[in-house]
């Protein structure tokens, strides 16, 4: 019973509120502000408070981030907003290289063209969308002007940060040994809970990052220790920008580019590991 009184409130809501969508020139502008947990583990229960600050402090580009996601009815693009480290004033190009890049989502075919830089080399990432199984809820919130619907789904983590790297995330993807037949298994699949809050007052299908398939636009989303809040929505700016996908780069599908990125970064443990014996 539920769920059917959420599809006729968003239905509801649809039927209002799609005049706005019906000009062919249709486009929106939607900002996003990101903000990360970290957890500092064993090692940082040796810091003093004012250690964890001065390393927060250092983490902060990395921790808090700012997007930018245009989109028309069935197509957007979605960028990070550049800025400067505040403790050396230079961007901080080592975290650039796991951060997802100029993304574009097209909706209507369901493909993801990203642009991909890993140490100096570009990459252009050519994929079918994300496949997410919603579980749509009955539950709304208020988030700035706009009636929002609570959505949640289990989602393989590999799958939904495959442009990010970890020395865990590397250790977690080797294989392991069966403790009792000695054979050698695949890793486990980690699940990451994504919960995502829509509107229907803006009914397209799409959202920041890999996120998408709701029946309105996404204008929060939490994911492992990461939540992106919308602080401003534009519909219909003055100044239009053409959307279109990036075409620069070596052409690889996402699973190709992460086993590219495991496979340097792995070679880079080991010279470090044989350096460090001689």
């Amino acid at each position: 019973m539920k769920a059917l009184i959420t599809r006729i409130a968003v239905l509801s809501i649809v039927l209002l509120t799609t005049a706005n969508l019906n000009a062919q020139d249709f486009q929106g502008k939607a900002y996003y502000f990101a903000k990360s947990t970290m957890d500092l583990g064993r090692w940082g229960a040796r810091l003093s408070e004012a250690q964890k600050k001065q390393v927060m402090a250092r983490m902060k580009n990395r921790l808090e981030k700012t997007y930018t996601l245009t989109f028309n009815k069935t197509e957007s693009f979605f960028k990070e907003d550049e800025k400067l480290d505040a403790m050396s004033g230079a961007t901080d190009s080592w975290g650039s290289n796991f951060s997802p890049g100029y993304s574009y989502k097209n909706i209507k075919d369901s493909t993801l063209t990203q642009s991909q830089e890993f140490y100096g080399k570009q990459f252009l990432v050519k994929d079918k969308l994300l496949k997410i199984e919603w579980q749509m809820g009955s539950e709304t919130k208020q988030i700035g002007n706009y009636t929002c619907f609570k959505a949640v789904a289990l989602v393989p983590e590999n799958d939904l940060t495959w442009y990010n790297f970890s020395w865990d995330k590397l250790r977690r993807n080797e294989p392991v040994q069966d403790s009792i037949t000695g054979e050698m298994k695949e890793p486990e699949i980690k699940l990451t809970q994504i919960e995502a809050w829509y509107t229907p007052q803006i009914p397209v299908s799409n959202g920041p990052l890999e996120y998408w398939g709701l029946p309105g636009l996404i204008l929060e989303v939490s994911a492992g220790n990461t939540t992106l809040l919308c602080s401003k929505l534009v519909i219909n700016p003055e100044d239009k920008e053409e959307i279109e996908a990036p075409q620069r780069g070596k052409e690889i599908n996402k699973t190709d580019y992460q086993a590219t990125v495991m496979a340097k970064m792995q070679e880079f443990r080991d010279s470090r590991g044989r350096r460090s014996r001689g």
